[in-house]
Formats: C-alpha cells, sequence, structure tokens
C-alpha cells in the first residue's frame, strides 16, 4: 500500500485516504447580492452541521436518544475501527438500538468533537473532518476506554435540515483498562437519568 508522502504515514487518515475533496472556497466571488446571499447561507449551513455534530456528542453522553434520532439521516452508514474492533452498520434505527446498550445506568461517557473542518459540496451535501477525544466507563464489563479518534463524516440537507448520512472513525490511539471495582463517581448522570441495563 502506498503511503501520502513519508514512510510511516497511514494513508487511510489524509484527505485523499478519506475522500474528502475541497468544497465551495470561502470567499465571496463578488459584490453581487446574490454572491453575498450565497456566502452567507455557505456560513450558516457550515454552523449548521457543527451544531448536529456538536449535538450528536451532547445526546451520547446524557442517554437522549430521541434527540439522537433526529441528526441522522435514516439510512445512515456508520463504519468504527478501534483498536480491539472494526464495528459496521447500516440504518439509523439499529444505530440508536445499538446505542442503548452502551449508554446506560451502568456507563459514563465523555465525547468532545473538536477542530471541524467542514467542507459545502453543493447546497445538500457537505463532509466534516473531526478529532474525537473520549472516555468511557462501561461498569457493567469492568472496562475503562480512553483515546483520540479522527471522524469523517458526509451530511444531506433533507427538508432544510442537515442529516448525518455516514460517519466513520479510525483511532489515533486508544487504551483499555479492566477495572475491578466501579469509580467513586461524586455525581453520576446516567445512573439518575439512563435506561436501566438489564444485566445477566
Amino acid at each position: 500500500m502506498a503511503t501520502a508522502g513519508r514512510p510511516g504515514t497511514n494513508p487511510s487518515l489524509t484527505k485523499k485516504g478519506m475522500g474528502i475533496v475541497d468544497g465551495w472556497p470561502l470567499e465571496v466571488a463578488d459584490e453581487s447580492p446574490r454572491a453575498l446571499r450565497k456566502a452567507i447561507q455557505m456560513l450558516l449551513d457550515i454552523e449548521a452541521i457543527r451544531r448536529v455534530k456538536h449535538a450528536y456528542f451532547r445526546c451520547l453522553d446524557t442517554g437522549n436518544f430521541e434527540e439522537i434520532e433526529t441528526l441522522f439521516h435514516p439510512d445512515v452508514k456508520l463504519h468504527f475501527i478501534g483498536g480491539t474492533y472494526e464495528w459496521k452498520l447500516e440504518g439509523r434505527d439499529n444505530y440508536v438500538a445499538a446505542l442503548t446498550q452502551s449508554f446506560h445506568t451502568r456507563s459514563v461517557g465523555h465525547h468532545n468533537g473538536h477542530h471541524p473542518e467542514i467542507e459545502i459540496l453543493s447546497p445538500d451535501e457537505a463532509t466534516g473532518v473531526w478529532y474525537l477525544a473520549d472516555n468511557m466507563w462501561i461498569m457493567s464489563n469492568k472496562n475503562f476506554t480512553t483515546g483520540t479518534a479522527i471522524y469523517w463524516d458526509r451530511y444531506k440537507k433533507i427538508d432544510g435540515k442537515w442529516l448525518i448520512a455516514d460517519t466513520k472513525y479510525e483511532r489515533i490511539y486508544e487504551l483499555n483498562e479492566h477495572k475491578r471495582e466501579d469509580p467513586k463517581f461524586d455525581y453520576h448522570y446516567l445512573a439518575k437519568y439512563g435506561q436501566k441495563l438489564h444485566e445477566k
């Protein structure tokens, strides 16, 4: 497999490897009202996409599956590559059902998405690259995971609303630790408001 120009570089985490191409330039083509409206709309779309992704991370850690459903295209495709797993899934309903098995009263999540690189490709299509930093405690499995990853998404605008239509990530690093005892949290939001896990 060819590298991205330097020995040891992972080509899958370059823009070329992720299939990310340049979108509309961040500039005003001319001083006409039409050009100004297009530039303003592009900035509004970028902000709307940022809000969708930020809402996703917030809803993950608060177990807000009802709102998560509003952020994804019904036919969303997912592909997540971690240090100990590779996970592919299709369909919003399948993904939300899977999330309920990880975000519950016996788990604590901390997911932050940083440094968005949004490319507007057309009035109703865009891409985004994000840097994820996360911590995850699954007390039911006695496991703690920490790490970072690069996300890359495709978005579609349906009836005036941007939705996540395709989302992938690959880890920069991942550390898993087995914990014999549950951490002593002073407060645990999902313990109070999350869905109860039916442990075997």
